[in-house]
Parts: structure tokens; C-alpha cells; sequence
């Protein structure tokens, strides 16, 4: 099989919530997401999504998805895209770093890997381990009654796992976490994820305010040496995410017992490729995981959940669908919540059909 053609959309995801907000006062209302859909010489078509969280959440964004496709798109044209290994070394020759650039990519190559060979993607990642995947909802930074309100409105569709976003003034995500710890059961989780938020000192009094609640505390600061003196500095459980962003980092942290849990983003890492490496070292260490992405519609969704649920459950904390969160389906297939579980498509690869219609004009073709 060849790689005959590489055709790039730009896709609008308004949110239904109008707006989603986390630290420091960013916030996003409309997410510009890319689909990658390349062609090969056996007619068979392989499909992926790439959606930054805006340009002020990682060194990331969405035009730099297709600006850097671009550099990389030309050198994989005749290439076989089920050599996963070659295709990946291709890009890292022609683009240095950037791996959320190479993420749809790779993605893209293991939907046709699953077409080829007939199987789900989840089945070529090491099999069906649990029979769906539990959801955590990301409570959008507001004043602390209106993010329970939320909790308690996400609770009643089945959502058992909530992800606070906080990161902001002190005083008043102390308060939030409080008000949302107070609605939720002893068996629900709440995260208080401050997205690199808090300066070192801000993060040492939160924390030590909420010390006798069941709360777990996620990347408090902006770099991983903050994060370690806060862990060290609590004994709430700790989950890191934005500096965990490849395999050297996740081995840094083993070493130094840097957290309890990781968010997992794919794209954030490279692709299904990494990712799969990365969750097997994190099985392997008995570190469970947020298996997610940055963000996304459909086609973002089925890939989480297929990675997600070819993971034994002890091992998957939570996991995300994106495709809840927007206003616009753009393909068939994908993922639907049910009673705060999702399941991987059953069809071969990852089990989606683009829609053309909600897709629109190519921005960028290769051939």
C-alpha cells in the first residue's frame, strides 16, 4: 500500500456551553480543529483530527497544525502508512519537534492499519481490556455556586469523575473546590485541575487549605520542578499532565515519584504510536491515566476511546468525550456517552466516516 494523497480541512467546533475558561483568564468559545484524511493506491482512506486548546495552553495551535503539515506532507506521498516506524521517522526527519504537527498523521496511518487488516484500532493496541470507558466532565472556570451548579447538572447524566478548573485567585479556587466537593458523593472524584496556574506560593496555600478534602491537585505550576516541591509538599494525590509531554518526562517522573496519575494527551505526545509506548511504560509502573487529548470532535473522541479501552480499567483514571462538548458532529460513528461511559467503534480502524458535508472545501492538498 502507498500513500497516493494528503488532503487537510479546517473545521469550526463552537462549544454548547458558549465558552470554556481555565487558568489565567484563557478561554476559548470556538475551537479550529484539522482532519487529515490520506488516500492510498488501494483505495482505502485513513482519517484524523488535531485540536489545540488554543495557542496559550501548550506550545501549540491550530494553524501551526497545518502550517507544519505542509513541511511534512510532501516526504510520506508513495510511502507504505501501515510502516508506522518509517512513517514516524520520516517526520521527525523533515520537522524537528512539533509532535502535536505529526499526531494526525500517525493517527491517520494506524486507521489504515485497522482497514487493511480488517480489526479495530483498540484491537491492534493489545486488545479489548474492559468493556467501556468511565468519563470525567471538565467544569469550566466561573464563580464557585455556578461550576456545582454544573457538577450537579453533569452528575444527573451519569458523569461520576469531574475535573474543576481552577488556577486562578487563590482564595477563590479554595472556595471552589470547597462548594464542589460539598454536592458530590464520597465515591465521586473531583480534580482540581489548575493548568499551570498557580505561582509556587499560591499552589502551597491552596493545597494546604484543602488538606482534609478527597480532592486530587493536577499540574499546579507552570514547570515540572514547581510541581515536584508542591508534591512534595501535600499529601493529596497528584496528577501531572502539561509537562509530561513524551517519554523522556514520563520516565523523569517515574524516577522522582513526581505524581499518582498523568493526563495522557494524544496529540500532545505525537500520536497513537508514542502514546501506546507511553501507556505501557505507565501499566508497567502502576501509574494510572487520563487518556484524552487537547481537545476535538468526533473523530478526536473515537481515537481516545480506542486507546483507552485497550487499556486494563485500573489503569485508565478517566478518559474524555470531546465530541459532548461541541455543537457539530463531523462524522458518523463516533463515540456517545451513555450513563458517563463511552465505547471504542467496532468497525475496522477507528471506526468513523468523515462527514464531507461539515468538513468543507480542502485548505491543503498533497499528492
Amino acid at each position: 500500500m502507498k500513500i497516493t494523497g494528503i488532503t487537510v480541512y479546517q473545521v469550526d467546533l463552537p462549544l454548547k456551553e458558549g465558552r470554556y475558561s481555565w487558568s489565567n483568564g484563557n478561554f476559548v468559545e470556538v475551537f479550529d480543529s484539522t482532519v487529515v484524511i490520506i488516500d492510498t493506491d488501494k483505495g482505502l482512506q485513513g482519517v484524523a483530527e488535531c485540536c489545540p486548546l488554543g495557542s496559550a495552553y501548550l506550545p501549540a495551535y491550530a494553524r501551526g497544525v497545518r502550517a507544519g503539515l505542509e513541511e511534512i506532507a510532501p516526504h510520506l506521498i508513495g510511502m507504505d502508512p501501515t510502516d508506522l516506524g518509517a512513517i514516524n521517522r520520516a517526520m521527525d526527519a523533515a520537522l524537528r519537534g512539533h509532535p502535536y504537527v505529526k499526531a494526525p498523521i500517525d493517527i491517520a496511518c494506524w486507521d489504515l492499519l485497522g482497514k487493511a487488516a480488517g480489526m479495530p484500532v483498540h484491537k491492534l493496541l493489545g486488545g479489548l481490556a474492559q468493556p467501556d470507558v468511565k468519563l470525567y466532565r471538565a467544569i469550566s472556570q466561573e464563580d464557585p455556586e455556578a461550576m456545582a451548579k454544573k457538577i450537579a447538572g453533569y452528575k444527573a447524566e451519569g458523569y461520576t469523575k469531574f475535573q474543576l478548573k481552577v488556577g486562578g485567585d487563590a482564595d477563590d479556587d479554595i472556595a471552589r473546590i470547597r462548594a464542589c466537593r460539598d454536592i458530590l458523593e464520597p465515591s465521586d472524584i473531583l480534580v482540581a485541575d489548575a493548568n499551570t496556574g498557580w505561582t509556587r506560593h499560591e499552589a502551597a496555600r491552596v493545597v494546604d487549605a484543602v488538606g482534609n478534602l478527597d480532592v486530587y491537585i493536577e499540574q499546579p505550576c507552570m514547570t515540572y520542578e514547581e510541581c515536584l516541591s508542591i508534591r512534595r509538599r501535600t499529601a493529596r494525590p497528584f496528577v501531572m499532565d502539561e509537562n509530561i509531554d513524551g517519554l523522556d518526562m514520563l520516565v523523569r517522573g517515574l524516577a522522582e515519584d513526581a505524581m499518582d496519575v498523568i493526563n495522557l494527551k494524544i496529540s500532545k505526545v505525537g500520536g497513537l504510536t508514542k502514546a501506546r509506548t507511553m501507556r505501557d511504560v505507565c501499566v508497567n509502573a502502576g501509574i494510572p491515566m487520563t487518556i484524552e487529548d487537547t481537545w476535538g470532535g468526533d473523530i478526536v473522541t473515537a481515537t481516545i476511546a480506542h486507546l483507552a479501552q485497550s487499556t486494563p480499567s485500573e489503569f485508565v483514571f478517566s478518559a474524555t468525550d470531546f465530541n459532548s462538548y461541541v455543537t457539530r458532529d463531523i462524522a458518523s460513528g463516533a463515540p456517545k456517552r451513555e450513563n458517563g461511559a463511552m465505547k471504542a467503534p467496532t468497525g475496522p480502524g477507528l471506526g468513523v466516516t468523515p462527514d464531507m458535508a461539515a468538513l468543507g472545501d480542502p485548505v491543503l492538498t498533497f499528492a
